[in-house]
């Protein structure tokens, strides 16, 4: 089925190139008149012969972005998207032919799609990166003289000055450009029974790590609340609103509330927390009768 899909694209591809190359090349005035009908007048005929004249020059551009691993004909069908791009931002009247403004549209939905496409993962988020993508491989052999070997700190310092960008970068895209996509469910050796997946570590705290937090979390709840039973009523209202909410109300509005000075309730809270951290003291000393671990009682 495979060999009959990739059997079936490729003469999709001839038949396309077959019709490309068929269309007559355009003179100049009859160029610009075609792009004027089209501008002026939305005239579809018109769009469709200078399109389809120009459809050759797609697949020159294609060809020298196959080594990519992407699909000839869906390098064409985003070319051809630049293409029509540039028929509606086409100006007549700077007198220059329709090719030269058309490859930079062409080129251009090509990069964009091979960015997108070459990985699951963005290869050039920054222009260093794609600049870096496009133009790694090239340098490095200029400068190194060889494709597939890492290459040394010297050669990356190169690169990066050659190409105006941070060695970190340099690095980076060295990596990228080295490894393929792999699947996690791949199977690590011809015949191993172990994921690539299995591989991963696995961030979450410990099952016996979170019992004992939650464990610890419950005893000192409940030894805040047994020591709020030495407090009196106004001292309770005062460390709850002040020290048991995410969001602890001021000491003017408590002490607008109460009937008594900020000064008095910031005194009043003081004296409750001393009174606070000497019942829990006194609870604590046994650290097994508390029931804590010996972490929380740390």
């Amino acid at each position: 089925m495979a060999q009959t899909k990739q059997s079936g694209n490729f003469d999709a591809d001839r038949s396309l190139m077959r019709i490309a190359m068929k269309a007559p090349m355009l003179e100049k005035e009859h160029e610009l008149d075609l792009a004027r009908r089209w501008r002026d007048d939305k005239d579809n005929d018109a769009l469709a012969e200078l399109t389809q004249s120009y459809l050759r020059l797609v697949i020159s551009v294609a060809g020298r972005f196959r080594n990519y691993g992407l699909p000839m004909a869906d390098l064409i069908q985003e070319g051809t998207v630049g293409l029509m791009e540039a028929a509606a931002r086409f100006e007549p009247e700077r007198e220059i032919r329709f090719s030269t403004y058309a490859t930079w549209w062409i080129r251009s939905a090509m990069l964009d799609y091979i960015l997108r496409n070459w990985s699951i993962v963005r290869a050039g988020t920054t222009a260093a990166h794609k600049t870096l993508f496009f133009n790694l491989r090239r340098v490095r052999a200029k400068i190194a003289g060889e494709y597939d070997k890492p290459m040394s700190l010297d050669s990356r310092q190169d690169v990066a000055d050659h190409l105006g960008v941070r060695l970190r970068d340099v690095e980076v895209m060295e990596a990228r450009l080295s490894s393929a996509d792999r699947s996690l469910n791949m199977m690590v050796g011809e015949e191993g029974d172990t994921q690539w997946q299995d591989f991963l570590p696995c961030e979450a705290p410990l099952p016996d790590a979170v019992v004992t937090s939650q464990r610890d979390s419950e005893v000192r709840s409940s030894l805040i609340k047994e020591a709020m039973n030495s407090l009196t009523e106004r001292e309770v209202i005062i460390i709850s609103e002040r020290q048991l909410t995410e969001e602890s109300v001021t000491l003017s509005a408590l002490g607008e509330r109460l009937g008594i000075s900020k000064e008095r309730v910031r005194q009043i809270e003081a004296q409750a927390l001393t009174k606070l951290r000497q019942a829990l003291t006194r609870r604590v000393g046994d650290p097994v009768a508390a029931g804590l671990t010996e972490a929380s009682a740390v």
